[in-house]
């Protein structure tokens, strides 16, 4: 039996931030771990412990400074920033916690943004945009503006804009942390959805039961990963992985 190639591999991944003075500091250790298509992995870990540097990382936003990261088995660990952009403008999706839209444009306009940097026409736009819409439930809203939405309605639009290009991966960094629980659940289970179409998930979260969702976790305690298991069977401590 031939063994798929992981869509997310790291190898021995190191970050390290110098400073004026010639001091330093490590955020990522020695990080290992694939994903494979179609997972859905929660990264957890204290504020400062790594976590979202390393979701940076793997969403191709920044660069380690040591190590292998491999993107559907392609290093891009020394891509240039334009190929870097490719990447991300075709393989990857981001969804973040204070949502990232344009208050001004409408509602098709900031789901259909990624699509201009790939010469795709107003029409062809405006027509995806409705397409990913009725995907999360927000038939009928392309022509308001988010400010005319609700919170939770307003991540949805920004899972819709994470959808347009068809990405493999959607990296989700704290995507419930300015929703309340009911809001919070709805999202989660929108995520829960896409997963069983086939879409990795990588989620950064802090929260328990934001992590309950995933069927695999990956916790980051001082830049070193200290679990690496199914989430069902994580008792409160680190574990061997």
């Amino acid at each position: 039996m031939i063994k798929s190639t992981p869509v997310i591999e790291v190898t021995d991944l190191c970050k390290t931030y110098y400073m004026p003075g010639g001091m330093s500091q490590s955020v990522l250790k020695q990080i290992n771990f694939s994903v494979s298509a179609g997972e859905f992995v929660a990264i957890m870990g204290h504020s400062g412990s790594g976590k979202s540097t390393l979701m940076n990382i793997l969403g191709c936003l920044d660069r380690p400074t040591g190590g292998v990261y491999k993107l559907d088995g392609m290093a891009v660990s020394d891509k240039t920033d334009s190929e870097l952009a490719h990447i991300r403008g075709r393989e990857i999706g981001f969804v973040f916690q204070n949502f990232n839209l344009l208050m001004k444009r409408s509602i098709a306009d900031n789901v259909s943004l990624p699509l201009i940097y790939q010469g795709v026409s107003e029409r062809d736009r405006y027509e995806r945009a409705v397409q990913m819409l009725h995907k999360v439930q927000l038939d009928g809203y392309q022509d308001r503006l988010p400010t005319q939405i609700s919170g939770g309605m307003q991540q949805r639009v920004a899972i819709a804009r994470a959808l347009i290009n068809n990405p493999k991966i959607i990296f989700a960094d704290e995507p419930t942390g300015n929703l309340d629980s009911i809001t919070s659940d709805e999202i989660m289970n929108l995520f829960t959805d896409l997963n069983k179409q086939g879409i990795t998930i990588v989620l950064v979260t802090h929260e328990d039961d934001v992590a309950d969702y995933a069927k695999r976790m990956i916790k980051i305690d001082d830049g070193k990963k200290v679990y690496d298991g199914p989430r069902s069977k994580y008792n409160g401590k680190d574990a061997p992985y």
